[in-house]
């Protein structure tokens, strides 16, 4: 092998290391560059991020002494001025500045040092009662009442989505949609067992929230009997109250089918009311005659169930007197609101004497009171003051002996106030009744929260809330 000159090798050795540096030198200047474009970069962003938190402390403080301002003031409309203000000052701090750690703070409802952003806003929410009487304070401080939502959400509560509705009816429809989308959500995730009901009441909050397509396309995807009808046929309801009565009419048959389809004998008697409803009375009344006779049959062979409540309603809605109290008799136990509704139809169809003896001898005053106020409307509705006032005397009586411990009672005869009286008389006995409510006991705030609020969208609006 040839030998190899080392002026050879000493010339290709520094050839290598020239190139050698040559990299490196640049690579320390391309360092260099960019360094110069991104430190600036950098301490520009450091420098925004320092801004905005010190932004978002200063906009805290502010609030922070607007807040005390209000506490130690005795004028409420100051009061009611410097929280709003601080409320917003706080809102705008999660708008403004969302990458600081204080708006990830308030955003989640954490304390901030002592401060709970939750319960202030609540007190804010609460500044509706600066006019106590007024129905965004009857409602706040029945929303109060109502057992707390157990997170994370897996199933419906109709006590909320009842609120819900009420919010939407008395013209909050934002924070209806906040009470009712989370339940939506944890129904379209739900799988319940087999054989077990689907939620009863989204999509029927959602209905008379105006959401009638949602509503429908939650109801459809339901393959038992009795949810599936209920939900069609108050959607079907709901589009009446809209005035919308050919989709009324078309759910009504929609629920007549479907119940033929999967032999729903138990709903008959709500698919017969929503044929009448939507003016179809002669098809309502040979479905209705149809049901009666095999649910008759059917109890004296299994000497089970009766019938269902429903049916009991229908027979009043198509005027068979003698047929709805017989049903009234053998469901009202366990369906005591099928009462009032069976007793008022009838009511609006010229019967007197006999409704008013039946709702007098009511055992359970709250029973009895809500039947007097079905009374005092359908007689308003034929022109019939006289007796319209002989039983509101009645219920004044059954109020004032109750000693405001009755607060569901209470709020009945508020509801026969807004009908019999001109003016806000109502809002005085309907602020007793929460009251009263507020003063019960824990196992009577638990059930008291549904009826008041019915009641009250009934008085505001003339529509009753959920069935």
């Amino acid at each position: 092998m040839a030998a190899t000159d080392p002026t050879t090798v000493s010339r290709a050795c520094d050839g290598a290391l020239a190139w050698v540096f040559a990299v490196a030198r640049a690579a320390v200047l391309a360092a260099v560059t960019l360094w110069g474009i991104a430190g600036p970069v950098a301490a520009r962003a450091a420098d925004d991020a320092a801004n905005a938190t010190s932004a978002a402390n200063r906009q805290f403080i502010q609030a922070m002494q607007l807040i005390r301002k209000a506490d130690s003031t005795y004028d409420a409309a100051a009061e009611a001025r410097l929280l709003r203000e601080a409320d917003r000052l706080l809102a705008d701090v999660v708008t403004r500045f969302p990458d600081t750690d204080l708006a990830v703070q308030l955003i989640t409802n954490q304390f901030v040092g002592d401060f709970d952003y939750f319960e202030f806003q609540t007190r804010v929410k609460g500044l509706v009662c600066s006019q106590p009487l007024s129905s965004a304070c009857l409602l706040f401080r029945i929303a109060g009442l109502l057992p707390p939502i157990e997170t994370p959400i897996t199933t419906a509560r109709w006590d909320w989505l009842s609120l819900a509705v009420a919010y939407h009816r008395l013209g909050d429809p934002t924070r209806a949609q906040e009470i009712i989308a989370p339940f939506l959500a944890a129904v379209r995730r739900s799988v319940p067992p087999e054989g077990t009901e689907r939620d009863l009441f989204v999509a029927r909050a959602l209905a008379l929230t105006n959401q009638i397509p949602l509503a429908l396309e939650l109801a459809r995807q339901i393959p038992d009997c009795s949810t599936r009808i209920y939900d069609l046929t108050d959607i079907a309801e709901a589009a009446l109250w809209q005035g919308d009565k050919q989709q009324a009419s078309d759910l009504a048959e929609e629920a007549r089918s479907y119940a033929a389809a999967k032999n729903c004998t138990w709903e008959l008697g709500l698919v017969s009311q929503a044929l009448y409803d939507t003016g179809r009375e002669a098809d309502a009344r040979t479905l209705f005659l149809n049901t009666i006779e095999q649910q008759f049959s059917k109890f004296k062979e299994s000497k089970g169930d009766c019938c269902p409540p429903e049916l009991a309603v229908a027979a009043a809605d198509l005027g068979d007197t003698n047929l709805a109290l017989s049903l009234l008799r053998a469901v009202q136990d366990e369906n005591p609101w099928t009462i009032g509704a069976v007793l008022g139809r009838l009511a609006r169809r010229g019967e007197i004497g006999v409704v008013v003896a039946y709702a007098e001898q009511i055992a359970d005053l709250d029973v009895r009171g809500e039947a007097f106020a079905e009374l005092i409307e359908a007689f308003l509705g034929r022109n019939d003051r006289a007796n319209a006032e002989d039983i509101m005397k009645q219920l004044v009586k059954l109020a004032g002996d109750a000693t405001g411990r009755r607060p569901a009672l209470l709020a009945q005869r508020a509801k026969a106030e807004k009908l019999i009286y001109s003016g806000d008389r109502w809002r005085k006995t309907f602020q007793q009744a929460v009251t009263a409510a507020e003063s019960s006991s824990s196992f009577v705030r638990r059930d008291i929260g549904g009826p008041l609020l019915a009641a009250l969208v009934r008085i505001e609006t003339g529509l009753p809330l959920l069935d």
